[in-house]
């Protein structure tokens, strides 16, 4: 089995109705990472996206997903960066072109505290049926499933 690349590899998000984007993120982050911490915003500070999933609902969906793996920590995020930018013992980071600002504002935050940078993966946008990213936004709008499929409205005559 090749070795990775990271001993302690960070991941962070809402994930609200799970999709394929979700999957890519939490993969990488257990490609290249020995350990993987996972945050997941609180229902305070996710809530601010709007009606979303308990935190609890969301964390257990991710235990379901990652079921017989044992080598991750699923953490409650109150706050945009998490223990990224106090936990010295976090190689990198895996984001998506959206989060890669805050990927970087916790490397300006570390830097300041006399840690080390964390190196920065980012992921390509996993693209819905109709060219378009794949977000939990658009899924909550009924416009699309959790694998990008368009979902056709019913027409009322």
């Amino acid at each position: 089995m090749p070795e990775k690349k990271y001993n302690k590899v960070a991941v962070g998000g809402t994930f609200d109705k799970f999709h394929e984007g979700h999957r890519l993120l939490v993969e990488k982050a257990f490609q290249i990472g020995d350990k993987v911490l996972i945050g997941v915003t609180s229902d305070e500070f996710g809530g601010m996206k709007g009606e979303i999933e308990p935190c609890d609902v969301r964390m257990s969906n991710l235990n379901a997903l990652l079921k017989g793996r044992s080598n991750y920590h699923l953490a409650r995020l109150e706050e945009h960066y998490g223990p990224t930018v106090d936990d010295a013992s976090i190689d990198a980071i895996v984001v998506s072109p959206e989060t890669e600002p805050t990927a970087l504002k916790i490397n300006q935050i570390r830097q300041k505290e006399g840690m080390k940078p964390l190196d920065i993966i980012t992921i390509s946008m996993v693209m819905a049926q109709d060219g378009k990213p794949i977000s939990s936004t658009r899924i909550r709008r009924g416009e699309i499933d959790s694998c990008g499929k368009i979902i056709q409205k019913q027409i009322k005559e």
